[in-house]
């Protein structure tokens, strides 16, 4: 599908701001633009931060803003400190306002449905409450062939399951204002947590509604860059243990935990008590660690996962 020219945005509809990072993306973006612009939900802009490519992202990039005009489509400098950086630092870019908010990888395809799908979803929570949604994938190949499914997720999203997992890609995730601001608060310049594991732990911990979605939102492709994101390939799932078991997953855990501290006062009660015991937990000898754990009921997903975690905290990894 080919950009429209110059489209303007319908009246009326609520405006998603399609948050789109690129770097040395050349090979597939077009494609990803495509998709964004066959969307069946017709109110959205699209900001895109440019970490610095030197390849042809930003002549593709220049040359949809001139079919499509400045106010569908801005470009911006990224702060070239990594994916994490640059996602953080278009989340909280001043100029951006709009009615909700969509990541969006630069090698993906959307599935048409998927904004207004999302946006369903979102209008049915109460004004300033804090709502997300994010979605199950469809994996693919170089060639954006169908090759599996990400795993589906059964338990109810909650923050006892948000402090040791995320349960969604943030290649998937639509959240509106609220959450928006949330993630404002928390982040300051420097951080580079992943950003769809922090909205899930603060949508969760400040009382706001989290929607997990087993439809397939995005055609997520795998290649060598990101072939251990899925977590249905052995060698994703080998990863993700590695990560466990040497002390990265630690290291992510600490990050998220002080990121949560900046919102202290705004975790409900009961949250607050669960993040108190999960904290005083980590600090514990065992084997009062594996006690606190359970005190605080964090868990993972699958019975499989919780095991993973159990075993993490028994070697101090957690």
């Amino acid at each position: 599908m080919q950009p429209a020219q110059n489209e303007t945005l319908p009246p009326l509809a609520p405006v998603v701001a399609v948050l789109l990072c690129s770097y040395q993306g050349e090979r597939h973006l077009a494609e990803q633009l495509d998709s964004i612009a066959a969307q069946t939900h017709r109110g959205w802009t699209l900001w895109v931060s440019d970490d610095r490519s030197t390849d042809g992202t930003v002549a593709i990039l220049e040359q949809y803003r001139s079919r499509w005009g400045s106010d569908r489509l801005s470009i911006l400098t990224g702060p070239a400190r990594g994916f994490a950086a640059n996602f953080r630092s278009l989340t909280c870019h001043a100029e951006i306002d709009a009615d909700g908010y969509a990541w969006c990888d630069q090698d993906d395809v959307w599935e048409p449905e998927k904004l207004e799908r999302a946006l369903a979803w979102l209008q049915s929570v109460p004004a300033g409450t804090p709502a997300l949604y994010g979605s199950r994938t469809l994996l693919t190949d170089e060639e954006n062939r169908p090759i599996g499914m990400s795993p589906i997720f059964t338990r109810p999203p909650c923050f006892r399951n948000a402090l040791v997992q995320s349960i969604a890609g943030g290649n998937t995730m639509v959240f509106n204002r609220a959450t928006r601001d949330l993630l404002i608060q928390a982040n300051r310049e420097g951080d580079a947590v992943a950003p769809d594991w922090l909205a899930y732990l603060l949508v969760s911990g400040c009382g706001g509604q989290v929607r997990y979605d087993p439809w397939p939102s995005v055609r997520y492709r795998q290649h060598d860059e990101n072939l251990s994101g899925s977590n249905v390939s052995l060698r994703g799932r080998w990863q993700r243990m590695r990560m466990l078991l040497g002390g990265q997953f630690k290291g992510w855990v600490d990050a998220n935990v002080g990121l949560l501290e900046r919102v202290r006062s705004r975790l409900t009660e009961e949250n607050l008590r669960i993040l108190d015991t999960f904290v005083q937990a980590r600090r514990e000898p065992m084997p009062a660690r594996l006690l606190g754990l359970r005190r605080a009921g964090v868990h993972r997903q699958t019975a499989v996962g919780t095991i993973g975690l159990a075993v993490a905290a028994l070697l101090n990894r957690l």
